[in-house]
């Protein structure tokens, strides 16, 4: 059978998986988001000298970093000549692509039996409201003449990240429903990454536990819809999250899109 295509906007870097560039997506006045500003990623310990050297071409000025400490400490974010590297962690609890790397004894079926649909729903329900993470990202955001280029990544580029992507896509006037097909391919761009965890997790679990697990933790339409639908009950109005979580009005509003757009 012939492999699926991957996705054009994922970069050919050997060290980091789910490396994509945001442009190229329409807004709804039909310009488009500019490519080679915005990337999103997963962690990037694993980055080649090679990938390195890409990424220094592509004249990168800022990393934001989503992961707690203990992601950070155990696969810190390499050096990358003329970038700037902040982290604000968007959760300060456990999470299942955290611990990827622990100890096999470390692991348990406890473990794997949190991460189901219900956490995932609550946790996107919470992100993106009053989070000082993505707080700091749009302050960065607001001057994108002086921070980016920028990568905001976690440890799968899919969570953390897929809600910063939305915030940073919509303020610039991307559609949800645009937002939600680009948040999708990191199914398709994690596909071996998720199949480490569900090769893990299958010692502890029979096969209809297993069928619950891999639908519950494999991303969804629903949880990225959560998280939008959090910002519409708590503000009625995606200006006024701007406004109020933000401080972005109309004016900054307007030149993050004459930087980000064609």
């Amino acid at each position: 059978m012939k492999a699926e295509k991957m996705p054009d906007s994922l970069l050919p870097l050997k060290g980091a998986v789910n490396f994509r560039d945001m442009g190229g997506l329409q807004t709804v006045d039909g310009k488009y988001v500019k490519k080679g500003i915005l990337y999103r990623a997963a962690e990037l310990t694993g980055l080649t000298d090679e990938d390195i050297r890409l990424l220094e071409k592509l004249e990168i000025r800022t990393v934001f970093d989503y992961r707690r400490d203990a992601e950070a400490n155990r696969k810190p974010d390499p050096f990358i000549k003329n970038v700037i590297n902040e982290r604000v962690p968007v959760i300060n609890d456990d999470n299942i692509a955290a611990n990827m790397n622990s100890k096999d004894e470390e692991i348990n079926r406890v473990f794997y039996e949190r991460y189901t649909k219900e956490s995932f729903l609550k946790l996107y329900k919470s992100m993106p409201i009053q989070n000082t993470s993505y707080k700091r990202l749009m302050e960065l955001v607001k001057t994108p003449e002086n921070h980016l280029p920028l990568i905001h990544h976690c440890t799968g580029g899919r969570d953390r990240t897929g809600v910063g992507a939305m915030i940073i896509l919509m303020t610039v006037g991307v559609p949800f429903e645009t937002v939600l097909d680009d948040y999708l391919l990191s199914n398709k761009t994690l596909e071996t990454f998720h199949n480490k965890i569900f090769e893990k997790a299958s010692r502890f679990f029979n096969d209809a536990e297993m069928d619950r697990f891999k639908e519950g933790f494999l991303l969804q339409e629903e949880y990225l819809q959560t998280a939008y639908y959090a910002i519409m009950d708590t503000y009625r109005d995606f200006n006024v999250y701007l406004l109020e979580e933000f401080e972005i009005n109309e004016e900054v509003r307007n030149r993050i899109k004459r930087f980000c757009l064609v």
